[in-house]
């Protein structure tokens, strides 16, 4: 029970097989330049050779994407703190450090991560998941361990070296048995003012032999964490999906929320299914979204803010459909 209030540290302790746990690291630098996504976590798989831990690196400026893959034997995890390493490589919540060579790419980071901005955790509603985090047969669990922090350090691959220092920075996690089949997922943290960051995650949940669609919103606005979720009632009233955008509508008794999310080119990704990296999803960082904030009053809404997030990561996978209708 201590794991579900604490859904940063490793969640999979004594799992065998269909099983695997991510955590999603996505860097930006000071100038823009360069947004990378560092992906680490374990596969773990019916055939137990093929099981291993595995570092991702997205450099979603140049579109490539590295693909690191280590033995089981290579990982550990803090039983009762996140604080996880893969060979000579270390990863927490306040510090990565890189020390990757393959003979082909050599890979070195030391990052240090300040002024975390962390989903809130409370008794009956343990983080992003709220009280959904308690059921044990969910086939995905989601986490939210940082909308938004500040970056000291570097990356360098072979010889290019990228300082990322004063860049900015965002954490999650997955963990569970798969992917869903149909989910859109967007994050960004560079808007126009200091301190804003958005995080949407809407998917197809199966649920006793049926499904239903589940969505997390978070904006974090003038110090405060703006919540239209499942569980708290919140409703999707609009959601559209083209080639070019994705427009979505949410609102609460007190708030509406209005997204126009522009798609960029991304980068195909290994995903999941029962525990196997045979998926794939397309993510893109380089797409834009824009976001009007209102309050709900008597006679109108008024509007508390909108701009546009830049950098912004972007996933749409499945069938838009299968959302519509599990609504």
């Amino acid at each position: 029970m201590f794991k579900i209030w604490n859904p940063e540290i490793f969640q999979g302790q004594n799992k065998k097989k269909e099983y695997f746990e991510g955590w999603y690291f996505k860097s930006v630098s000071k100038d823009e330049e360069t947004a990378y996504a560092i992906i680490v976590g374990v596969s773990i798989t019916k055939i137990s050779e093929n099981s291993h831990a595995f570092i991702m690196l997205m450099d979603a400026r140049n579109q490539v994407l590295h693909y690191f893959s280590y033995p089981m034997s290579s990982f550990w995890a803090n039983k009762d703190k996140f604080e996880i390493k893969i060979a000579n490589n270390y990863f927490s919540l306040d510090h990565m450090i890189l020390n990757i060579d393959d003979g082909g790419k050599r890979v070195k980071a030391d990052m240090e991560f300040e002024n975390i901005v962390p989903w809130p955790v409370t008794r009956f509603s343990p983080g992003a998941m709220g009280f959904f985090a308690f059921i044990p047969f969910l086939e995905c669990y989601h986490g939210v361990l940082s909308f938004n922090h500040t970056i000291k350090g570097y990356v360098t691959i072979n010889n290019d070296k990228i300082d990322f220092t004063d860049g900015k920075g965002y954490i999650e996690k997955d963990w569970g048995s798969s992917m869903p089949s149909s989910w859109i997922w967007m994050q960004t943290n560079h808007f126009d003012k200091e301190g804003i960051s958005l995080f949407v995650s809407i998917a197809k949940i199966p649920w006793l032999g049926s499904y239903f669609t589940g969505y997390i919103f978070g904006l974090v606005y003038d110090g405060k964490i703006y919540k239209f979720t499942t569980y708290n009632r919140a409703k999707i009233e609009k959601l559209d999906v083209t080639d070019a955008d994705i427009e979505i509508k949410i609102s609460d008794k007190n708030y509406c929320l209005q997204i126009n999310a522009l798609r960029a080119e991304g980068v195909d990704l290994p995903a999941p299914k029962l525990g196997e990296m045979t998926s794939k999803v397309n993510e893109s960082l380089r797409s834009k979204i824009h976001i009007k904030l209102y309050k709900k009053e008597k006679n109108t809404n008024k509007l508390l803010y909108q701009g546009t997030g830049k950098n912004a990561g972007l996933e749409f996978v499945g069938n838009l459909d299968e959302l519509l209708k599990g609504f």
